[in-house]
């Protein structure tokens, strides 16, 4: 990951995206970079597929695809796994193709408030090689990496607003910080609307990048869902922040069978 110097449009950026909601659910996680603290549901399924882009001036990243496993434990504790399928391709180089790290978390909602409106997770993260050539090659990054992040999901009125922020300690470089933020806007039955304003940077450095983005999710038929979402960074190619990200995949929704009801039925 490259990182790269930002400017103070931050929090006034993140403030729009608040304001933009309207009538809005907090809805982070795939196709989002941001999370939030919601969870599957004990014993259902959620998996996501799909590609995503990473363009810069002089390098082009994709997973092709991303298989990201999700597993409710309960109703307040999601398990997952992630792992990609990575393609590079610089300006000055041949294109590279190979296994990505692989990641396991678990979510916790340790704080749940119907009064409140507010909903408080952690989402503990560890990413780790894979027996492949991907390191050796400059595709992956060496090492292990452990994610500590805070999701939180806040009604405001009409509007829930959707903060997460983390830390990342990694094994090779410098250790790292995350922090964005996600609304969404249910614009009918089918269609979920989402925004979010994302931001990384080296701890301690003078470097960080900041990206905005739109997107949604589109119920196909039953359990399947198109999401979708592109962006850029704030700031033009000279800066080397990425010019465009994008995701574009399926999201299955498998949900538990209820129990049989054994008991005789009474009129």
């Amino acid at each position: 990951m490259r990182l790269v110097r930002g400017g103070g449009y931050v929090w006034y950026s993140t403030l729009l995206l608040v304001f933009w909601a309207g009538a809005a659910f907090a809805q982070g996680g795939p196709p989002m970079r941001t999370d939030d603290p919601g969870t599957p549901g004990n014993g259902n399924w959620e998996i996501n597929t799909g590609l995503t882009t990473d363009r810069r001036v002089q390098e082009r990243n994709f997973d092709a695809p991303v298989l990201d496993i999700n597993y409710g434990a309960g109703d307040h504790l999601q398990l997952n796994f992630e792992i990609p399928y990575l393609v590079r391709g610089t300006n000055n180089g041949p294109t590279q193709a190979g296994l990505g790290n692989s990641g396991i978390a678990a979510k916790w909602r340790f704080y749940e408030n119907e009064k409140l409106g507010l909903d408080i997770s952690m989402y503990p993260r560890l990413e780790f090689n894979n027996p492949t050539a991907s390191v050796r090659r400059g595709l992956a990054d060496r090492g292990q990496r452990f994610l500590m992040p805070f999701e939180l999901s806040k009604k405001l009125g009409p509007i829930q607003v959707n903060p997460e922020a983390g830390y990342w300690f990694t094994q090779h470089g410098p250790d790292l910080w995350i922090a964005g933020i996600a609304v969404g806007h249910q614009a009918s039955e089918r269609l979920e609307l989402l925004a979010e304003q994302y931001n990384t940077g080296d701890v301690g450095g003078s470097y960080h990048e900041s990206t905005f983005g739109g997107g949604g999710r589109l119920r196909l038929h039953g359990p399947v869902l198109l999401i979708f979402m592109a962006g850029r960074s704030f700031r033009g190619a000279a800066s080397g922040e990425p010019q465009l990200i994008g995701y574009l995949g399926l999201q299955i929704q498998i949900k538990k069978k209820p129990a049989p009801d054994l008991q005789p039925k009474h009129k």
